[in-house]
């Protein structure tokens, strides 16, 4: 019952967001209403993040326990966290195109990006290189442990290097959230959330799919097992 609330609250929630971005936001003076994307496209790099820090925070706690479910939440986190990365990289071009006059360029913070996104998609060709689950559970976690180390340098990316990415906080640039009006900042802080609720739904339910079908592995061994006796 609270999963199914929960999915109610996100699609309320992520429609709510599109539409106040789409029609409430005001237009913005330099970048014109293509700025509008900057909303989901921070909220996407977010949860992106969030997803990966779940995943190195469920491999330092399989390590210590050897827990199933613990392996499950950070596959769930890997997953969803890559799907959102993904988004944010396509959604951030989308700005580009008109504002930097290209798709994509090799400036600090995409490449971080596209390299974070290139080692989290080594997470899944190693877990489907290794069939003895034990040893699979194990690499996977002590992967995402390592792997985490690749978000933080992205975020601090724009602030190491010279860049023409905006700098979200401090930068008194058009991408820094202390110039926005007040609608503005609303649209923003209802992006994330709705994206916090969105993904928040989206791992529950792939941690109980993963549970199932671990369930169901275990019977079909227990079976093959059974009529090799």
């Amino acid at each position: 019952m609270a999963l199914v609330l929960l999915d109610g609250l996100a699609v309320a929630a992520t429609a709510f967001a599109l539409v106040w971005v789409i029609f409430f936001t005001p237009r913005e003076a330099v970048m014109g209403d293509v700025q509008k994307v900057f909303y989901f496209h921070v909220s996407a790099a977010w949860v992106g993040m969030l997803g990966f820090l779940l995943a190195f925070i469920s491999g330092i706690r399989f390590l210590r326990s050897r827990n199933a479910d613990r392996d499950a939440s950070g596959l769930a986190g890997v997953e969803i966290g890559f799907v959102f990365t993904l988004l944010a990289i396509v959604s951030g071009s989308i700005w580009a195109r008109p504002i930097w006059n290209t798709w994509w360029t090799w400036e600090p913070r995409l490449t971080t990006a596209f390299v974070m996104l290139l080692v989290y998609a080594a997470y899944f060709i190693l877990r489907s290189s290794v069939d003895e689950w034990e040893k699979k559970r194990r690499y996977s976690a002590i992967f995402a442990i390592i792997a985490f180390a690749s978000v933080p340098f992205t975020f601090i990316s724009i602030r190491l290097f010279r860049t023409i990415h905006p700098v979200l906080f401090g930068s008194g640039s058009g991408g820094d959230v202390f110039q926005m009006t007040p609608r503005m900042l609303f649209a923003f802080g209802l992006s994330l959330a709705a994206f916090t609720i969105l993904f928040t739904a989206l791992y529950w339910h792939r941690c109980l799919l993963a549970r199932d079908q671990e369930n169901a592995r275990i019977e079909e061994s227990r079976l093959q097992w059974e009529e090799e006796k």
